[in-house]
Order: structure tokens, then C-alpha cells, then sequence
């Protein structure tokens, strides 16, 4: 362990070099970065097990920056620590095609472990983590070996504080005794606006008391031998998560901006920046890092491979000597997924009846669980209504961590970021399922998942305004429409059984984010020629047609079965029509002009979207002479065949409308 005073000397190198590079770009927060070094390079040089020379080995502790507007302090430590960014990389900070961008970035910059930057965020995706290391160790008959009893460590501020998000986490994570779990609160009693006292007067401390989480406070985090010995205490468990109040000054250092609001989101001035290195007994010259500074990294760095490698060679012996859990393991870290994946869910699925697209889901699951090692998840409160509870798997708790059911409670934003947490761990494909009017909840938490590529599915039931005398509060309108603006995100609608384990398939074999859209009602299942034609990885195909058709009908979900209806009222007219499934918007425009052009041909003019839900976007489909049929106002309480009357979702009621439209 380094002497004090040269533990300040590389925390100072910190805040310069984040100031540094925050001056350079004229924009930044050189605050937070500022107030949490000593903190955070006490924490990497003394504490936390980690690899620069392998950022994504196995053994190593996690860091989250979920304060992720303080980014030039993990920018700063990772430079330091050689984990490949330079100091042209600080200096190209917030610029364009940077390793340095303004918010850190997963899979963007060597070291960053998650996306962060949406205040809390970080803090419930690190929750997420800490229950994918429980899980896969205890899955993987590990948990007695030690070698995968990581800690995650988390520096959250004030503002991830105030947000929803951290207390539907914290809640979990205490109820859960995720004893691997240390968060720092960087309690500077500072935002954006000035002092929190403006806003945020409550104690933090008690809150997270109630949580069931331990407490310890650090009366100056700016104090080195202080927050050592803080960091030392929160890293033996007592059994629960811990929360270590560390009280610093924001923009500590700076003689005139220190403990001020104007040190939080802009950069100190050049003329205090100036004033700051003279405080501190640095040159005036930019991006200076000691020699002194560099060659205790070393040092340290080549430790850490030493230490890395003794786990390492821990873990080979325990391959060699446990085979089976070895290959369990290595199973779960690559996604392994069956070559046959498809067909063994296809022989799953259950055909021989109407069945609710979550029911033949829930029952598809099944197998794909016991397929797929790295397949597992849970419900926020639902999974009695959203089938995806795994039989026999067990409940994810304090007494079983190899429970494959994760029971997330009524919690749905936290829900979402666990998940992706679980997946950013690296040893899952995690499901997470709700109503999907509720997804509005989970909103945030999708859209980073699609920023960071996340192998997460998403399981959302009761898909539209068929969830009957719930009532418009419970009905899905517009949810469709948002999802499917999402870049990077598959929605997938099945019309049936046969489609939902196409999707399933789909889904667990992508490896980035989807989203399967699930009735509360039964569907007709296809026939087998029918179903034999079943192309979802292309996002729509032909599911009947005749040649030399006039009308085209496209649909999605439950309005294929009402398509293939009105296809048949209209054929008994003497009418010659072909009947388009489109389970993925997003699949669908992924494949050629030419197979797109043969499924919905440009010179077919009288063309007829039919989806129960917001017709928002279905104009690209229907051309500018078609017909969208779908529901732009909310529902109604009834039950659901008295609403398909009322709305127009009949066979009857579709073949007039598509008569009056068309003049026929």
C-alpha cells in the first residue's frame, strides 16, 4: 500500500487530468471527478480486483459510474491504470469518434462496464450485475471456491439519490442481502440548480437503513486515510449490501469553485484552472501526470497481473477438477444455444388448441430453459399472468441463489435495468416480463439495453385492448408505436403458437434486445400447412393467398387469425386476396428490396394494415390509397368480444370497412 502522500499526488493527478480534458472541450462536470479522486483511486489501486492488461476477465470486481456526468474520473483512472486510453484519447474528451465520449460508454471504451449517464441508472444496472455473479455462481456449484465472489462497486451522487430508480433497486438489493453489492454516495449536497437543499432534505443514511441495507458513513471523503479505512470495512460482508456515505467537496481543489454549484456542469475557467494547479503544486502545463505517478501504476498494474493470474490459475485447477460445472459455465459465458434451438421448441408448443400467445409462450419457455443455461428472469408481480414462471426451477432468494425464477416485485423501472445489469455480468440472457401497457415504466431501461446491444428479452402480456374489463388505464394503444421507434430494438407480434416459438427462438439466439408481444386471449393455431410456412426471421411472410390477388392484408399478432377471416368472407365474394403475418417491423426491413417487394408488391394498390393498437406508422404499408385499420383512441372496460364489436375488430365489421374504403 502507497504512503498517504502519494496517494494524493495521484488522486491531484485525477482531478487535473479531468479538469484538463473538461477545459479542453468546453463542456464537462469537473465537480464530481474532482470530489470523489481520493475516493475512487484509493478504491482501484488499493481495493478493487481488477485486470487492465484483460479488462473482461473473469475474475475480476465491477466498477459503475452511475453519476455518469463525473465520466472523466473513470476516463482518468483508466489512463492511469493502462487499460489503453492515452492522453490524446483525454484530450479528444466529448469530441467526435473519441474513446473519451461525454457519458461512458460499454463496449465503446475498454473498462467502462456499462453505459451510464441517466441519473440511478448505473446504480440498478450494478444491482443487476451483483445478482448475475450470485446466480451463475451458485448455478455453476461455484459459491463454496471463492472465485467468483466479486464485489460490484457503485458511486452514485445525490442526484441518482433523488431518482425513482435507486429506490426500487435498493429496495430489491436489500430484500435480496446482496452482500456483494458497495455503493459510494458522493454526498456533496450539490446539483445543477445549487444546494440540494432546494430539493433533497431527506436522510439518505435511515432510507437506506429501512432498505435493510448497512450503513457507514465517511465524514470526509477527501480525507485519504479515512476513506481507506471506509472502503476497508464495506468490503467484508455482514450479509447485506452496503451503502458507505462519503462526504466530499465538490471540485475539491479548486481554490475558488470548491464546495460551489458552478463547479458542477461547466468547466473551472482557464484562469482557475491555473489557480487550481498552483494550489496543488502542479505544473501549469496541461494533461500532466507526474513521473512519479506513472511508475507507481506500473508497479501496481504489474501486481494486479499477478494476482490475476494466481485466480487464474485458481480456476484452472477447479475446471480440471469439476468438469461438469466447468462446462456449465463455459455454457452460460458464450450463450450457448442447441443447433435445433427451433425445432425442439416447435415440438413444445401446443397446437392443438386455441391457446392465449402467452400460454403457448409460457409453456415454450419451458424448454428453452432447459435448453439454454443462460436463459433466466422473472416477473414484476405478474408471473402467474405472464406464464414465466420456470416449473421446478426454484425462486432466486438469500437461501437458494441458484433459483431460476426471479421474483422482481412491483417494480418494473428497476426491473428493466436489473436485467440489463444480469446481462451486462456476461453469464445471461435475462428475461423480464410485465403487462405491456407497463412498459411504459420500463421505457429507460429498453432503450439502454438497445444502446448497449443487450441480450434482454422482454415478456410483455395482454397486449391490447382485448385485456377487456380492466379498462383503458390497463389497454395498450400506443405501445407498439414506441417500442418500434427504438433503434436497435425487435418487436416481435406472434399470431399464434407456432409463431411464438419462432420468436422465442429468435429472441434467445439475437443477442441484443426483443420484445415479445403476448395475448391475454386465445388464438387459433395454424394448420399444419400453415404453419409450415412460418418465416419470422424475415419479419412477414405470405400466410395465404390466390393468384392474381387484388386486396392485400397485413397483420400482426391476434388480427392474423381476423385477417384470415375477412380474407375468407371476401373470397366467398368472388374477391381474390392474400393474407400477410407481419410479426416484426424491424425484421422485415432488414431483408432485400426484392423479397420485401415480393411480399407486399408495390402494384398492389389496395393493401389493409389490421393491428389492435395505434395505427401510427402503418401508413408505410398501406400505401397511400390503403387502409390502416387499428384503435387511435384508448379502450373501454367491457369484456373483450363485446370491445371487438364495439371497435370494429370483427370479420364483418373489416370487410366493410375495407368495401367502403375501396369503393368495392
Amino acid at each position: 500500500m502507497q504512503n498517504e502522500k502519494m496517494m494524493k499526488l495521484a488522486a491531484d493527478t485525477v482531478r487535473l487530468l479531468s479538469a484538463d480534458a473538461i477545459q479542453k472541450a468546453k463542456s464537462g462536470h469537473p465537480g464530481m471527478p474532482m470530489g470523489c479522486a481520493d475516493l475512487a483511486i484509493d478504491l482501484w489501486f488499493n481495493h478493487m480486483r481488477h485486470n487492465p492488461k484483460n479488462p473482461k476477465w473473469l475474475g475480476r470486481d465491477r466498477f459503475v459510474l452511475s453519476a455518469g456526468h463525473g465520466s472523466m474520473l473513470i476516463y482518468s483512472l483508466l489512463h492511469l491504470f493502462g487499460y489503453g486510453l492515452t492522453i490524446d484519447d483525454l484530450k479528444g474528451f466529448r469530441q467526435w469518434g473519441s474513446l473519451t465520449p461525454g457519458h461512458p460508454e460499454y463496449n465503446h471504451t475498454a473498462g467502462v462496464e456499462v453505459t451510464t449517464g441517466p441519473l440511478g441508472t448505473g446504480f440498478a444496472s450494478g444491482i443487476g450485475m451483483a445478482v448475475s455473479a450470485k446466480y451463475t455462481a451458485a448455478a455453476c456449484g461455484m459459491a463454496e471456491s471463492g472465485l467468483l465472489d466479486s464485489k460490484i462497486y457503485i458511486i452514485s451522487g445525490d442526484g441518482c439519490m433523488m431518482e425513482g430508480i435507486t429506490h426500487e433497486a435498493a429496495s430489491f438489493a436489500g430484500h435480496q442481502k446482496l452482500d456483494n453489492v458497495v455503493v459510494f454516495y458522493d454526498s456533496n449536497a450539490i446539483s445543477i440548480e445549487g444546494s440540494t437543499n432546494i430539493a433533497f432534505t431527506e436522510d439518505v443514511a435511515k432510507r437506506f437503513e429501512a432498505y435493510d441495507w448497512r450503513v457507514i458513513v465517511c465524514e470526509n471523503a477527501n480525507d485519504y486515510a479515512q476513506i481507506d479505512a471506509a472502503i476497508a470495512k464495506a468490503k467484508v460482508s455482514d450479509g447485506r449490501p452496503t451503502l458507505v456515505v462519503c462526504k466530499t467537496t465538490i471540485g475539491f481543489g479548486s481554490p475558488a469553485k470548491a464546495g460551489k454549484a458552478s463547479s458542477h456542469g461547466e468547466p473551472l475557467g482557464e484562469e482557475e484552472l491555473a489557480a487550481t494547479k498552483k494550489a496543488l503544486g502542479f505544473p501549469a502545463e496541461s494533461f500532466y501526470v507526474p513521473a512519479e505517478v506513472s511508475a507507481m501504476m506500473a508497479d501496481r498494474v504489474a501486481e494486479l497481473e499477478k494476482e490475476a493470474a494466481a485466480w487464474d490459475a485458481s480456476f484452472q485447477k477447479f475446471c480440471e477438477a469439476n468438469p461438469e460445472k466447468a462446462a456449465l459455465l463455459s455454457k452460460m459465458l458464450n450463450k450457448e444455444v442447441p443447433a435445433d434451438l427451433t425445432e425442439q421448441l416447435l415440438k413444445a408448443a401446443p397446437l392443438d388448441k386455441p391457446v392465449a400467445s402467452r400460454a403457448s409462450s409460457g409453456t415454450i419457455l419451458q424448454k428453452a430453459s432447459e435448453l439454454v443455461p443462460a436463459l433466466y428472469g422473472g416477473a414484476a408481480d405478474l408471473a402467474p399472468s405472464t406464464k414465466t414462471n420456470i416449473k421446478d426451477g426454484g425462486d432466486f432468494c438469500p437461501e437458494n441463489r441458484a433459483g431460476k425464477n426471479f421474483h422482481f416485485g412491483v417494480r418494473e423501472l428497476a426491473m428493466g435495468f436489473i436485467a440489463n445489469g444480469m446481462a451486462l455480468y456476461g453469464a445471461a440472457i435475462a428475461y423480464s416480463s410485465t403487462f405491456f401497457v407497463f412498459s411504459d415504466f420500463m421505457k429507460p431501461a429498453v432503450r439502454i439495453a438497445a444502446l448497449q446491444n443487450l441480450p434482454v428479452i422482454y415478456v410483455f402480456t395482454h397486449d391490447s385492448f382485448y385485456v377487456g374489463e380492466d379498462g383503458p388505464t390497463h389497454e395498450p394503444i400506443e405501445q407498439l408505436a414506441m417500442l418500434r421507434t427504438i433503434p436497435n430494438m425487435t418487436v416481435l407480434r406472434p399470431a399464434e403458437a407456432t409463431e411464438v416459438a419462432h420468436a422465442w427462438s429468435y429472441a434467445v439466439r439475437c443477442g441484443k434486445p426483443a420484445a415479445l408481444i403476448l395475448t391475454r386471449q386465445d388464438l387459433r393455431p395454424y394448420d399444419a400447412a400453415t404453419a409450415a410456412k412460418v418465416d419470422i426471421e424475415k419479419g412477414a411472410y405470405v400466410v395465404s393467398c390466390e393468384e392474381g390477388f387484388e386486396y392485400l392484408l397485413i397483420a400482426t399478432g391476434s388480427e392474423v387469425n381476423l385477417a384470415l377471416d375477412a380474407a375468407a368472407a371476401l373470397r366467398a365474394e368472388g374477391k381474390k386476396v392474400r393474407v400477410v403475418s407481419m410479426p416484426s417491423w424491424e425484421l422485415f426491413e432488414a431483408q432485400s428490396k426484392e423479397y420485401k417487394d415480393s411480399v407486399i408488391p408495390p402494384c398492389c394498390k389496395k393493401r389493409v394494415t389490421i393491428e389492435a393498437g395505434s395505427t401510427f406508422g402503418w401508413a408505410k404499408y398501406a400505401g397511400d390509397n390503403g387502409l390502416s385499420i387499428g384503435l387511435d383512441h384508448f379502450g373501454a372496460s367491457a369484456p373483450y368480444k363485446v370491445l371487438a364489436e364495439k371497435f370494429g375488430f370483427t370479420a364483418p365489421a373489416v370487410v366493410e370497412k375495407i368495401k367502403a374504403h375501396f369503393g368495392a
